[in-house]
């Protein structure tokens, strides 16, 4: 039996599609994440997430970019993603939040919150470690 542990709030009943500025050299495809040359992000059923970090209230403001950025970020950390593209995924974060209405001071302190604390989570390590059990 394999397993991994996970503190995911999260999973997805129906696929996402977006729309990022990120555009890989190559199309990535996780199995449950797809990210496109031309920039599409494709986030399968099932796919789970743990909402936004730290001090925040998950709501209709940011259930979608924080969705989109944790996809983002775990494919830094499987190392399919150039963690150049760190910044535009923390901005792309940021601007989703303001378009579905939440507030310029909360979406600022939100994206000052992934700016600063949140570099770990794009690194290898942080990803959960599959468990092998005989």
């Amino acid at each position: 039996m394999k397993y991994k542990h996970s503190n995911y709030k999260y999973q997805l009943t129906a696929d996402h599609w977006a729309r990022t500025k990120i555009k890989p050299l190559e199309k990535i495809d996780t199995g449950w994440i797809v990210l496109t040359v031309d920039g599409r992000l494709f986030i399968k059923a099932g796919y789970a997430w743990d909402g936004c970090s730290g001090p925040t209230i998950d709501d209709k403001t940011n259930m979608v970019p924080g969705l989109e950025h944790d996809a983002k970020y775990q494919l830094m950390r499987l190392g399919k993603l150039a963690h150049g593209w760190r910044d535009v995924a923390d901005t792309e974060f940021r601007a989703g939040c303001k378009e579905r209405g939440m507030g310029k001071i909360r979406a600022w302190y939100y994206y000052q919150g992934v700016r600063m604390f949140a570099d770990f989570a794009t690194k290898p390590g942080a990803e959960p470690k599959e468990i092998e059990v005989d």
